[in-house]
């Protein structure tokens, strides 16, 4: 299935690592170079994206174990000022992307799934991107309860700066990535590299041309999509929240309480929870930051599959996707 995804043109490269009642398995498919064509390494790094915002979550919700915050706290008790109407958007819809707030990446040149040219080098503070966020009032249509926005996110992580007096990216670090030992995950700040090996990331332009988009700040996603990762740190990761390792079992439980969506999943607090035709359910986060898709999904009986796709010029269909997690959790 891997090497149909690079046949077909899916996919330059593709990175798995799986877990079924009967065994755990990684491999890989494509390769790491176009130019050079050096096979992709199952063990290499990649760049999450969005399944950053799992682990600030994470962090978060120890502080509301540690009784530092609550859920249902507005927002402006922590960061007065700074979020607009706080004291009406609490502490859980920021978290659950329930606080209708607007999408800075939504703004041309301001998203990180987009070819920026020199400016995917470029440094971002916090705050500049809340000032790009909030610079005109959001406008959602009637009856709108959810909207996913990575402006939540660039909250999650000022209130762990507030709350902590340390850098998000600190605390990541220190309460998750070493008591775990995740020694393959980083939070990059503004280092625009990748460990080696990793497996180029490339996108294609309007006018045809494909760029290599492997190098890039990511400040500009921060709290919201800027870690890097490897399968398998990932699988350890979400082997260790769902199990109840990180957070207690009523914080895991208001993590894991989903909100319907539009989207193909429903969203919880930090996670996103997919069910497939055969009624099997998977919880965990997808990522997409230009050159990189990741899905990092588990089952409560303990099957995994977490996937790095460098998209080629016909990126895969859900169906593929779908085929693919029926074979592990169905």
């Amino acid at each position: 299935m891997l090497d149909d995804l690079v046949k077909t043109k899916a996919a330059t490269a593709v990175l798995l690592r799986v877990r079924t009642a009967n065994g755990e398995w990684s491999g890989a498919a494509g390769v790491s170079d176009v130019r050079t064509g050096r096979p992709a390494d199952p063990s290499g790094y990649f760049r999450i994206g969005s399944v950053t915002k799992t682990f600030a979550a994470t962090v978060l919700l120890q502080l509301v174990d540690e009784g530092r915050l609550r859920l249902d706290d507005p927002v402006a008790e922590h960061l007065p000022g700074v979020v607009p109407g706080g004291e009406h958007i609490t502490v859980r819809q920021i978290l659950q992307h329930t606080s209708l707030l607007r999408d800075f990446m939504s703004d041309p040149g301001w998203s990180a799934n987009r070819w920026r040219g020199a400016e995917r080098f470029r440094s971002y503070r916090p705050d500049q991107l809340l000032a790009q966020a909030f610079r005109i009032p959001a406008e959602n249509p009637p009856n709108t309860t959810w909207k996913y926005s990575n402006t939540n996110y660039i909250v999650v992580g000022r209130l762990i700066e507030r709350l902590t007096g340390r850098t998000y990216g600190s605390e990541v670090r220190r309460r998750v990535l070493r008591p775990l030992h995740l020694t393959q995950t980083s939070v990059p700040g503004n280092d625009p590299g990748l460990p080696r090996p990793h497996a180029h990331g490339y996108a294609r332009l309007p006018d045809g041309r494909t760029v290599d988009a492997t190098y890039m700040n990511p400040s500009i996603d921060w709290a919201a999509g800027e870690m890097i990762s490897t399968t398998r740190d990932l699988a350890r990761y979400f082997d260790a929240l769902l199990t109840g390792r990180l957070l207690s079992p009523a914080t895991l439980t208001a993590m894991r309480t989903v909100h319907p969506t539009d989207e193909g999943f429903a969203y919880g607090l930090g996670l996103q929870r997919y069910t497939l035709p055969c009624g099997a359910t998977m919880t965990g986060h997808s990522g997409q930051l230009i050159g990189y898709t990741t899905y990092a999904l588990r089952s409560d009986d303990g099957r995994r599959l977490t996937l790095s796709i460098n998209l080629g010029t016909a990126p895969p269909t859900i169906d593929k996707l779908h085929t693919l997690a029926t074979k592990i959790f169905c």
